[in-house]
């Protein structure tokens, strides 16, 4: 493909600010020699450039009012992505749960009465994704839940009673109580009027 003359000016502006140019320097020189209005342009890019040169103007640093300016998500967004990743993992834990509570599976009665806690924990977990503002209420129980359970499953690691690949499954609780926090921590608290 040939170059145009503005392919060339290009070039030749990268070459004056120490860039690559993107054109080799002999065909860059080639075409200067045949072309009067390239030439006459470089001259005056050349004009300006040490114009500007002299002139030692102080740049203020604008890193920061540019920062500023970049939109970031407002508290409604992150709150709102907060919300629907809890009421997600909520709605998985039913998921999960359900079935073995309804004995669809064969696993006795210790399990099933941990599939009830773990509905009635999702339940929870649906209830603060709904009504974020309530968030706050619901930090203690999935706090002491989560410290529970990696607990326990420390004991029983160490004692061989379990297998860690078992209990990696408890990151769920860890990871939804850190969703009900960060949620807590954005919603608003309903203040009670009296």
């Amino acid at each position: 493909m040939r170059a145009t003359c503005d392919d060339f000016r290009v070039a030749l502006s990268a070459r004056l600010d120490g860039e690559q140019t993107g054109i080799p320097a002999p065909r860059i020189d080639a075409h200067l020699s045949e072309c009067a209005a390239c030439r006459g342009w470089l001259a005056a890019a050349q004009d300006v450039t040490r114009a500007v040169r002299l002139q030692s103007v102080d740049v203020p640093d604008l890193t920061a009012p540019i920062l500023a300016a970049i939109p970031r998500p407002h508290k409604t967004e992150r709150r709102r992505i907060l919300q629907i990743a809890l009421g997600l993992s909520a709605a998985l834990q039913l998921i999960l749960a359900i079935p073995v509570l309804l004995g669809v599976q064969d696993v006795g009665h210790v399990t099933r009465e941990a599939a009830s806690f773990d509905i009635a924990l999702a339940v929870g977990f649906a209830l603060a994704a709904r009504w974020p503002e309530r968030a706050r209420a619901y930090l203690p129980v999935a706090f002491v839940l989560a410290g529970c359970l990696t607990l326990t499953s420390a004991f029983d690691i160490a004692d061989g009673v379990t297998k860690l690949a078992h209990e990696v499954g408890h990151v769920a609780a860890l990871a939804q109580a850190g969703l009900l926090w960060a949620l807590s921590r954005i919603a608003p608290m309903r203040v009670a009027h009296s």
